[in-house]
């Protein structure tokens, strides 16, 4: 099924999405994308049903072609100080303060969203399926991310986060087990099954 171009054709939107919310280490990063009324791509879609090469070349693409786009970061210091799902609100609070046009309606992959300035918002489960905005910004939060975790990689080679971008593998819970954790986990997540083996 086609995903479709809006959600109300009279309004500027921005389709917002985040990524990393359930890792163990390293930041969430949301994005806020407005795209073109009638945007066709048949190739945009959730970017977890995507390749890491096609979600690479579509983001080229939706930077090209939005009218505006950004992405912002809430690192894991403050996941671990406010919550991963306010984090993430904050995120996506960041990415559309980031645009330089201003939408008239948001559009939230998820079922909450905590309400940004006077903007009206609605919130749509599996909502990157289903639009095109939304698919979009999952696919530039998803990939900033992942640029991110293989930086972070380059200095803690040994979770594997060039494999599993920071989530619950074993790979990476067999390095915290080995190594402990590092300055970039978030400590109020349960990084171990049984978190008494963990020498904080």
């Amino acid at each position: 099924m086609a995903l479709l171009s809006f959600f109300d054709k009279k309004l500027v939107e921005a389709g917002c999405d985040e990524a990393g919310r359930g890792c163990l280490a390293g930041p969430v990063v949301a994005a806020a994308v407005i795209l073109p009324k009638n945007y066709k791509n048949k190739d945009l879609d959730d970017s977890k049903k995507l390749s890491e090469k096609q979600r690479y070349a579509l983001r080229e693409q939706i930077e090209k072609d939005a009218i505006d786009w950004a992405y912002a970061i809430v690192d894991h210091a403050k996941i671990d100080e406010i919550n991963i799902l306010n984090a993430s609100f904050l995120a996506m609070h960041h990415a559309v303060d980031k645009l330089k046009t201003l939408p008239e309606l948001l559009l939230i992959d998820g079922n909450r969203f905590k309400k940004y300035k006077e903007i009206r918002h609605e919130c749509i489960i599996k909502g990157d399926g289903k639009f095109l905005s939304i698919a979009a910004a999952s696919i530039l939060a998803k990939t900033y991310r992942d640029d991110i975790m293989m930086e972070l990689h380059e200095k803690y080679p040994h979770y594997k986060w060039d494999q599993n971008k920071g989530y619950p593998t074993k790979a990476h819970r067999a390095g915290i087990e080995q190594f402990g954790p590092t300055a970039v986990h978030r400590m109020t997540f349960t990084l171990l099954p049984n978190q008494l083996e963990l020498d904080l």
